[in-house]
Order: structure tokens, then sequence, then C-alpha cells
């Protein structure tokens, strides 16, 4: 009878470095409470990491001191796993398409169902929940694309999405100033067309938070897209929600951008 360890030296000899609770007892015939133990005794000699229950990572020498590979080269079979659709986005989108400001230890993904978040070692996943209609509509080829590791490849978010997801989530895109930052750097490779194609699944106020954005850093034709996403707004809404006035009066100070229908609540740096 196979042993684990035999087991996984097979699949890192055939290139693969993960496996299911379900695969390892077919393969191996092992009663449950024998691989449970077997797979215990692995995890505690930093040979396997589990980031969800009943699926596993294979360790190579050089991931162990980070107790975990880059979630890169893992994600989509952890998501297959789980029979979760998902596109990598904000941060790490972002920092894929070129924005320098990113490097961020947290790796985000949107996804149509709630999850909770979990640290693996040094790497710390964050699972952002956009409604399923909405996930449907732009979770699409035309709009994913494919971030590539020596592990295959995982879903990524294009820059038309990776700047609505930013915006969108602002607060988890380090704020109103660090999506400025982004919109600066990638905007311009945005397709406009394509941009407002995506914008129609996003919130009036997010998208017309992006066309001030995009129109500041420069990148007009991005911004022109956006444009017509104001007439369907009825309300003038603040540039960063995040900011609360102290007092009413304070709020009739501000600014106010009639072109995009925003309270100019905030100062946004996209100065090189």
């Amino acid at each position: 009878m196979a042993t684990l360890d035999s087991y996984l030296d097979d699949l890192l000899a055939r290139g693969r470095a993960y496996f299911s609770r379900d695969e390892a007892l077919a393969a191996l015939g092992l009663k449950p409470s024998a691989l449970a133990a077997a797979i215990t005794r692995s995890i505690k000699k930093r040979r396997l990491a589990n980031p969800r229950h009943g699926f596993y990572l294979i360790l190579r020498p050089e991931d162990q001191i980070a107790s975990a590979p880059d979630p890169v080269k893992w994600i989509d079979p952890l998501m297959k796993h789980q029979a979760i659709d998902y596109r990598i986005s904000l941060l790490r989108a972002a920092a894929f398409h070129g924005s320098s400001h990113q490097a961020s230890m947290v790796f985000q993904v949107v996804v149509p169902r709630q999850l909770r978040d979990f640290d693996l070692g040094r790497h710390r996943l964050q699972f952002i929940y956009q409604g399923p209609e909405a996930f449907a509509q732009v979770n699409k080829p035309d709009l994913v694309g494919q971030m590539k590791s020596d592990a295959g490849f995982a879903k990524v978010a294009s820059v038309e999405l990776t700047l609505l997801d930013c915006v969108r989530y602002f607060h988890k895109a380090a704020g109103i100033n660090g999506v400025a930052h982004i919109a600066k750097e990638i905007g311009a490779k945005a397709n406009p067309r394509t941009l407002a194609k995506a914008a129609a699944a996003y919130e009036n106020s997010a998208v017309r938070r992006l066309g001030y954005l995009l129109e500041r850093a420069g990148h007009g034709r991005q911004a022109r897209a956006l444009e017509p996403f104001v007439k369907q707004a009825k309300t003038t809404l603040p540039l960063d929600p995040a900011v609360k006035p102290i007092v009413a009066a304070l709020a009739q100070a501000h600014e106010r951008n009639v072109k995009w229908k925003l309270m100019i609540n905030e100062t946004v740096d996209v100065a090189e």
C-alpha cells in the first residue's frame, strides 16, 4: 500500500502541488482516520498546508519559509475544489496591470458568495463579496484574463474590472487616495467602451467616483465613457464616504463637482 509521503512525491513529480482529501483516500485506500493522522503529521512537519477543509498544499523546501507558496499558484484549484467562480482583483490585480504603488501583503479575490478570510503562513487571503447577479454580468472571458505562475494560470480581473472593483470596494484598496493612484497608473490601459459596458453592473455612485478620479488623473477618454451614468444619478454624494463631516454645516462648505454630482470632501493626490 502506498504511503502518504510517496503519494506526495508522485504528485510533485507530475508537477502538481495540491490534492483533496477525497483524492488521497481513493489513491491510497486508507481509512479516513488513518489518512487524517498522516496528514496531521505532515502538517506538523511543514510538508503540507491546509487552506480550506479537505484541500491541501504540498510544500516544497522553498515554500516552507513562508509556510505556503504564493496564492496565485493555488487559488484556481482551491476555488474549483469549492465549486466557486472567482477573480483576483483590487490591489494584487492593480499590481499585475502595472500599478507600482501596490505591494500589498493581502491577496484579494472577488467571489459571488460570502467566504471567510484566512491567513496561511505569511499570506492573507481576503474574499470580497459581489452580488451573484452583478458578478455573473462581469466575470466573463472578455473581462477576466489570466495570471500565469509556474504552477499554471489563475483568473485575474481586467484593467477595467480592476478599476471598478477598486473604487467599489475602496476601503479595501487603500482608500480613495489609493484608488486615485491606481487610476493614475493604469487608467490609460482601460478600453473606454469595455469600461462603460462593465460599469453597468456597478453602483452608480462607484462609477461616478471612478469617472472623477480618471478625469483628475488625465485619462479623458476613459472618464468620458462614464459620463452617461451621471444622468441616472438623483443625488449628490461624497467622493469619500469614509469621511464624516463633524456638523452638517461643514458638508455645505465642501466643493461640489456638478459634472459628476459629487461632494469633494477629500483632496486626492494624483501627482507623479
